[in-house]
């Protein structure tokens, strides 16, 4: 039969190693005299492997992998949607813009402007006599002029103030 290393066990059947030489240790798996695992040994100890030397499995992704897969595919599919409204957006705007650059480029010709109205004969000549305001003094203020005080032309000097003490002993200056 064939004999297998501890690691090529432990890869065959996908154990640790310390595993096998526990088994080794406590005397369930027994080792040949090239310190090599026999395979039928590991067969009664461990049962047939479920994988094949030289046959590699197909990776398997993980479930979280594939959901956040499809959260990122479908915010991808959100952006795209989104930049297509703002260059619809942009192309509308872009659209008014140029309408309005065209409105304002040409003016129309029977347009009157503020300088070109007549005045209103009926308002100017209006003969109604305008309501007199009542003299209330609480709410309209009275107008009055600002009346400046006049300041004197020399002034003198403020003298330096002096303490309580040095009022009754330093003379007056």
């Amino acid at each position: 039969m064939k004999s297998l290393s501890v690691v090529e066990l432990s890869k065959l059947y996908g154990i640790n190693r310390q595993t096998i030489y526990n088994h080794i240790n406590k005397g369930i798996l027994s080792k040949n005299s090239d310190n090599k695992i026999d395979l039928s040994e590991a067969i009664r100890v461990f049962g047939e492997p479920s994988k094949k030397q030289g046959v590699k499995e197909p990776v398997k992704v993980d479930s979280q992998n594939s959901t956040e897969n499809l959260l990122l595919r479908q915010q991808i599919d959100i952006l795209k949607n989104q930049l297509e409204d703002a260059k619809e957006r942009e192309s509308f705007y872009q659209n008014q813009i140029e309408t309005m650059q065209r409105l304002l480029e040409a003016p129309k010709t029977n347009m009157t402007t503020f300088t070109d109205q007549k005045p209103n004969q009926d308002i100017a000549t209006d003969s109604q006599p305008k309501p007199e305001l009542k003299d209330d003094r609480l709410t309209t203020p009275e107008q009055t002029e600002n009346k400046r005080i006049p300041v004197p032309e020399h002034v003198e000097p403020e003298q330096p103030k002096r303490g309580w003490l040095s009022r009754f002993f330093l003379p007056n200056g």
